[in-house]
């Protein structure tokens, strides 16, 4: 057990503790090199939960899961640390309360906070179930739903979330919160699925709006205007469909409860009464409605026309406009009429990097955008190419996890880049550089999240072959490209050198030849020093570069030299 003033993985040091569970302890601890606050979770590697299993087993799928997953309702694993006796997950600390408290302390809820809540929670629900497997969360409730100071919300503790596993029967393990739990997870009634994280969802919106836990008596869930006749029976519709016993009958996607619940006032009963009346109006005047028709398709073509024409308007304004926040606006004003063209999302991104930098306020505004009309976006041709320059975005340029944009922030970055790295090879961006850039830049992704946990379990062998080859590809995309900036050279060469002299030893034990190390080495080096810069950050990074190059060389032979003989 950790106490106040520890100093855990030489830099990161304990405040206090904030949370305690069975087989886990969770503190606020200071990065002394960033000068900022994370949460650090410690788990004894021979804790056994209440069914006799090794608990460190568990906490690894689960730091396996989250340390893949990128959403602003989400905290973000940003180190691991493997010690003797425990291992330590380094994760975003979420400052708020959580909704229990703001029931317990302040009663049922307001129906439009309830509302914007839920929307938030489907749509990181959505992206869950998205994932390649899906992923079910399985425990949604009020005490594992964040409020933070600025109304967002975020999903916190993933322990017994799983990944959907198609040819599964039924779930192997019963898990869940009784009261918020769906019956699919108890006894056997088959497995779980997206339609058990909307169950849990409604019964949490339950709790939310009437003050009254499913999981304490009377142990019944109530139309919400049994409690209060004030709310709207169009919301309580959405959560008795949202809480049915068998899953036919629930919303069967997030998609839907999203739309349902933006909607909500168009399921209330007294709204359904005046469509009703509207309808019979609307019947009476039916033939001034026929003969209207042509008027109407007449009026719709010409407003496509107002519509593309405004978009353009907004998009020629945002090219001449002198400052990034005049750009800003008008290229969010341009998604707004058209969000299904990409040219306006592209603008945006380069109006946030115009300072080259991609704060997490930028991020954060710009993935609002994208998240919510991304179905559509991914069925546009150039789709992919806005993936590619998005991933390059995180890569090179976003600040989350440092003090400044010079922080030590790679791996995080890597992290949050590989997903839309994933989209620009899936939906096949048109430029045969970016493409083959992309499934390069992916697969050192993966080879960055996942090399820690395969080192600790004995399964990195054939790693680090892969990782060569995706640095030599990269390499040489980059060399080749006339396009490429110099920061972007300077950063993929500086971490193709701090890579040979990582891993030299590893590479030569997955049998990468000594001469195509040196080859690799050789053409970096090279290509550093004709290097032409002019900024001083890019001209430091190349003296950086040729400064250490005669150490990795030195690496490099050491590693392929056994007792002075070339191996």
């Amino acid at each position: 057990m950790l106490k106040d003033g520890d100093i855990v993985g030489g830099k990161y040091k304990i405040l206090t503790m904030i949370g305690k569970g069975g087989m886990s302890r969770v503190y606020l601890a200071l990065d002394q090199n960033l000068n900022k606050q994370w949460a650090i979770k410690e788990i004894e590697k021979k804790a056994r939960d209440r069914n006799n299993h090794v608990v460190i087993q568990s906490a690894i799928a689960e730091v396996n899961m989250m340390k893949r997953l990128d959403h602003p309702n989400l905290p973000r694993i940003v180190n691991i640390l493997d010690e003797k006796d425990q291992l330590y997950v380094i994760m975003d600390y979420v400052e708020g309360i959580s909704l229990d408290r703001v029931v317990k302390e302040g009663g049922p809820q307001p129906q439009e906070d309830v509302i914007d809540w839920a929307m938030q929670l489907c749509d990181v629900l959505r992206y869950l179930h998205s994932q390649e497997p899906a992923i079910i969360y399985r425990d949604m409730k009020p005490a594992n739903v964040m409020l933070q100071p600025n109304g967002q919300i975020k999903l916190i503790d993933f322990g017994i979330a799983r990944e959907y596993k198609e040819q599964n029967i039924a779930d192997t393990t019963a898990l869940g919160t009784k009261g918020y739990a769906a019956p699919e997870q108890f006894g056997g009634h088959g497995q779980t699925d997206g339609r058990t994280d909307i169950y849990c969802l409604g019964t949490t919106l339950y709790h939310l709006l009437t003050g009254h836990s499913p999981a304490e008596p009377p142990y019944e869930m109530y139309p919400i205007r049994h409690w209060n006749p004030s709310l709207s029976g169009g919301l309580e519709r959405i959560i008795l469909k949202c809480t049915q016993l068998n899953p036919e009958d629930r919303y069967q996607t997030c998609e839907e409860l999203d739309y349902a619940l933006q909607n909500y006032e168009k399921v209330d009963e007294a709204y359904r009464i005046r469509l009703k009346s509207d309808l019979k109006k609307f019947i009476a005047s039916s033939a001034v409605a026929v003969a209207a028709l042509a008027v109407g398709i007449g009026s719709l073509l010409a407003r496509n026309a107002v519509n593309n024409n405004d978009y353009q308007v907004n998009i020629a304004r945002a090219e001449k406009a002198s400052n990034a926040e005049e750009k800003v606006k008008l290229y969010q004003t341009a998604i707004d009429i058209l969000p299904n063209k990409t040219d306006a999302y592209e603008g945006l991104l380069d109006a946030y990097l115009s300072d080259q930098s991609f704060s997490e306020e930028d991020e954060a505004e710009f993935q609002r955008y994208v998240q919510a009309h991304i179905d559509e976006l991914r069925k546009q041709d150039e789709y992919g190419e806005l993936a590619y320059q998005i991933g390059r975005a995180y890569w090179f340029l976003y600040d989350y996890g440092s003090s400044d944009s010079k922080g030590d922030n790679q791996a995080t970055r890597m992290k949050s880049a590989k997903p839309w790295f994933d989209d620009a090879v899936t939906y096949k961006t048109k430029d045969a550089n970016h493409l083959a850039a992309a499934k390069a830049y992916s697969e050192i992704g993966s080879f960055v999240n996942e090399i820690t946990l395969k080192i600790d379990e004995a399964d990195d062998s054939g790693e680090y072959k892969k990782y060569f080859s995706s640095l030599e590809s990269l390499v040489d995309t980059v060399s080749k490209s006339k396009n490429e900036g110099e920061m972007v050279q300077a950063q993929v060469y500086q971490m193709t050198m701090n890579a040979m002299q990582t891993y030299a030893r590893k590479f030569r034990s997955d049998d990468i030849k000594q001469s195509d190390i040196e080859k690799l080495y050789k053409e970096v080096y090279t290509n550093v020093e004709k290097m032409e810069t002019t900024s001083d950050t890019s001209a430091q990074m190349k003296s950086d570069i040729l400064n250490r190059s005669s150490l990795v060389e030195e690496t490099i032979q050491n590693a392929y030299t056994n007792n002075g003989e070339e191996a």
